[in-house]
């Protein structure tokens, strides 16, 4: 799993795998008995690929080996769904605020399996411009048409590489850079390199008009800290041990071997210093907002980012 330059990815390998990952975590939220979200299709998506790692979540019954290994699993595994509705929550709530706001422009970069186009109510007249891999873009439209389901609005996919220059693709498709736009940076920024990563926000401030709104989820001040990485990798190690015993054929990928681990600038005060009005909430209080804190006496697991939203300054 390990990433090379210009490398590509079926949705279900690499960091395609990841994004079912993620509509699992929405489909267990959206089954939920109390759901922060709502995301029907997430489960659709699951469907027609099958069985995977991906349906870690989806996972009623553990191996009990596993559970004697890792007793806190069962509510470390929740806490990763309750981040994940979290981050949901706060990407539907800026975009609809948005649009609420006259922002009839929407870019959604690295757009995975998001399926915002299709389950947001969006007013008439808005577009939303879908940018990820060709392979990813396909297979997601023609599942969902597939199933019957209509986007909402007015969705352009737009198949590029982020690593390549989007930006033209993204004119080419009809975006106008002089109106106002609405930008998300959604599970994104630890697979880029961090010159890609200031590249990426160089060209979001080349497009975005004044009075346009970005929605960032951003690695926290401890993305570097050798300690957490080595935690979290032994945490995990532990688990593909057990794993490997009772169940061979499921094989658990290391995730963070997509990750770039280099340093890289505040996304929050590079922003700001950019002529953006900025606010930013670390992900436990995010959760915590939306009823989703992490119950005494478990260790919590959920990523330590940060949730950036923000407005360009008419000046």
């Amino acid at each position: 799993m390990v990433r090379t330059e210009n490398d590509t990815w079926e949705i279900t390998e690499s960091v395609g795998a990841t994004a079912l990952g993620v509509a699992a975590a929405r489909a267990a939220e959206t089954e939920s008995e109390n759901p922060l979200i709502s995301d029907p299709f997430a489960r659709v998506f699951l469907d027609v690929v099958g069985d995977g790692i991906w349906n870690w979540f989806a996972a009623p019954d553990l191996p009990d080996e596993l559970l004697e290994a890792e007793p806190q699993l069962p509510d470390q595994m929740q806490s990763m769904v309750n981040y994940m509705a979290s981050r949901t929550a706060f990407f539907d709530t800026f975009f609809l605020d948005a649009a609420r706001a006259g922002v009839s422009q929407v870019v959604i970069l690295a757009a995975g399996l998001d399926a915002r186009a299709w389950r947001l109510p969006w007013p008439d007249g808005t577009t939303v411009y879908e940018l990820d891999q060709t392979k990813v873009l396909e297979f997601k439209a023609s599942t969902l048409a597939d199933h019957g389901a209509e986007p909402t609005c007015r969705r352009v996919p737009v198949a590029v590489d982020l690593r390549h220059d989007w930006p033209a693709a993204l004119q080419q498709a009809g975006f106008d850079p002089s109106a106002p736009s609405a930008w998300s940076v959604e599970g994104l920024l630890p697979y880029l390199p961090a010159a890609a990563h200031e590249l990426l926000f160089e060209r979001i401030q080349g497009l975005a008009a004044p009075g346009s709104r970005i929605a960032v989820e951003a690695p926290g001040p401890d993305w570097m800290d050798e300690g957490v990485r080595a935690q979290r990798r032994e945490r995990m190690d532990r688990i593909r041990a057990v794993m490997a015993k009772v169940e061979p054929e499921r094989d658990m990928p290391r995730t963070d071997e997509l990750w770039y681990f280099e340093e890289r600038e505040d996304v929050g005060e590079w922003l700001r210093r950019h002529g953006w009005d900025a606010t930013v909430t670390p992900s436990p209080q995010l959760m915590a907002g939306y009823g989703r804190g992490i119950p005494d006496g478990v260790e919590d697991t959920s990523p330590r980012t940060q949730f950036v939203s923000a407005v360009r300054s008419a000046n």
